[in-house]
């Protein structure tokens, strides 16, 4: 698991470092990270309406930006619909 977390925590901050705050994720950089690395457990994830759904329901604070905190809730939901792949 410690491998599985590393992971997370490290393409969140490849993808956060692209542009504007290294410790933030823009829209395009959420959107970017998502279709490239969750392609297939966010559906429809090109569609630019699902990418504002979706950011709009993480961003806790409405700043337009994703913390890691708030990314986690993502990577929770997926988790938590996939639990009985194992």
């Amino acid at each position: 698991m410690e491998s599985a977390i590393n992971t997370l925590v490290c393409q969140f901050k490849t993808f956060a470092g692209k542009d504007g705050s290294a410790t933030t994720l823009s829209k395009d950089e959420f959107k970017s990270l998502v279709v490239s690395q969750l392609p297939t457990l966010v559906k429809n994830a090109s569609d630019p309406g699902v990418i504002d759904q979706l950011m709009s329901s993480l961003d806790q604070n409405n700043d337009g930006e994703l913390t890691f905190m708030e990314f986690w809730q993502l990577i929770g939901s997926v988790a938590s619909k996939h639990s009985g792949l194992c």
